[in-house]
């Protein structure tokens, strides 16, 4: 078992990994920048280091310092969390080379599924269903054309070592191709230090459902079933649930067992998310593999009873997997709603102080990274926390949410609650009949 582990991350993931570290008995130690020094992850974890000024580049994405930290605690090994440097395989490298457990996949396999355009490929000749799209890179805005005319508009453009929704651009003609080529280019470039495009069917009001997959280093692997991730703005998730409402057994079966192939075939290790895209027929097709913890690992948590970040420690550990598929089982429904500080109407971040923050005692589960009286500051991801509620069916974890929310009290920002109050709410949520455009192209408040 492992010793002593840092936590190169912040906020909410932070105190998430420290609880179980401390729950294993394992010594946390946290890294922290200028913004985050009173920040509740920075007292919880037995050691605190300071890594830079608040801008990432500075602090958490500041490999020098966060590596400096690691040799003056003596860790034996790093948890990355998610976002920052989690799916970073130069990180991954760094930390091998200093004799340190990265407790992710290896590094190779992080650099392959991180380019989109390759992961399509592997997946592609593992015999998973990919959306029709590229082969390679595309370079020139002619060949752009040419493969656009090929597959039919609409399509989106993507970058090729992109994540969490940035450089994605629908596009319906080629008057628009033209528009965005160039500017996606130097997004790309700006973003993720490479410029390279792919282009990929657009499928119209899709659903997007992950499969959860653990796979250790011995060449067992299995799957922690499904999570709907359907309800988005910006192509970024606001509230997840575990099952999905939407599949029959067939196509749910066969959706595990396909996630689970493209994840043995590339020869995977630790946890990682197979995502998927949903045509109306119920057609599914890879989307991309999210090497790391998901943001919303929860539902998953509540709702098979497996702690995954446990099950992360150990895997980096080189423990073999100590439960077989047929002992995961899916336990009654669970919910998460993400709280971010943010309009509610247009999703710009709203900065500030939480002058009030009260969550009910009972009801939820609370993975929150900040308290009352804290600062949410410009220069991260808005997020306040997330509210997990599990019950025995779909109904009664969505009435137990109804409850939950309505009992929070926030202020001192503009927050997303109004949002997640009427997608509980909303019909098409309570019925299971919704998409990605739940909240793009519907207007809740019309």
């Amino acid at each position: 078992m492992l010793q002593k582990v840092l936590v190169a991350n912040r906020g909410e993931i932070a105190s998430r990994i420290i609880r179980t570290l401390k729950r294993l008995n394992i010594q946390s130690v946290a890294v922290y920048s200028e913004a985050d020094k009173d920040a509740p992850f920075v007292q919880m974890a037995d050691e605190a280091y300071y890594i830079g000024e608040p801008q990432v580049q500075k602090s958490y994405l500041n490999v020098e310092a966060i590596m400096e930290a690691a040799r003056k605690a003596n860790i034996d090994a790093i948890h990355p969390g998610y976002g920052f440097l989690s799916e970073s395989s130069d990180f991954a490298m760094e930390c091998e080379t200093n004799g340190i457990t990265f407790i992710g996949p290896q590094a190779g396999i992080i650099q392959k599924m991180g380019d989109k355009l390759e992961a399509r490929n592997l997946m592609k000749q593992a015999g998973v269903p990919v959306v029709p799209g590229s082969q390679k890179s595309l370079q020139h805005i002619g060949d752009a054309k040419q493969l656009a005319k090929e597959i039919g508009y609409p399509i989106m453009l993507k970058a090729s070592a992109g994540g969490g929704g940035i450089g994605m651009s629908v596009i319906h003609c080629e008057a628009e191709l033209e528009k965005h080529f160039n500017p996606s280019q130097k997004r790309a470039e700006m973003y993720f230090g490479n410029g390279a495009l792919f282009i990929e069917k657009w499928i119209e009001h899709p659903r997007h459902i992950e499969v959860q997959i653990a796979c250790d280093q011995k060449g067992n692997a299995l799957h922690l079933y499904e999570r709907e991730c359907s309800i988005q703005r910006r192509h970024q998730k606001v509230v997840e649930e575990s099952p999905t409402p939407a599949l029959s057994k067939e196509v749910k079966e066969n959706l595990l067992r396909t996630a689970l192939k493209g994840a043995k075939e590339i020869g995977y290790q630790n946890i990682g998310t197979m995502e998927f895209i949903f045509d109306e027929h119920m057609n599914f097709y890879f989307l991309e593999m999210n090497t790391r913890l998901q943001v919303e690992h929860p539902i998953t948590e509540e709702t098979t009873g497996v702690d995954l970040v446990e099950m992360q420690i150990n895997i980096a550990a080189g423990y073999e997997l100590d439960v077989e598929q047929t002992d995961i089982k899916q336990h009654g429904h669970a919910i998460e709603c993400r709280l971010y500080a943010e309009d509610p109407v247009r999703f710009f971040p709203s900065p500030g102080m939480l002058t009030t923050l009260k969550l009910p005692e009972h009801g939820a589960r609370f993975d929150f990274g900040v308290a009352e009286g804290n600062v949410i500051t410009p220069f991260y991801d808005p997020m306040i926390g997330k509210i997990i509620t599990h019950g025995g069916t779909r109904a009664e974890a969505i009435a137990k949410m109804k409850e939950v929310l309505a009992k929070i009290e926030i202020t001192g920002v503009k927050t997303n609650l109004p949002i997640l109050i009427d997608t509980m709410n909303d019909s098409r949520f309570t019925e299971g009949m919704y998409t990605t455009s739940f909240l793009n192209k519907e207007n809740m408040y019309r």
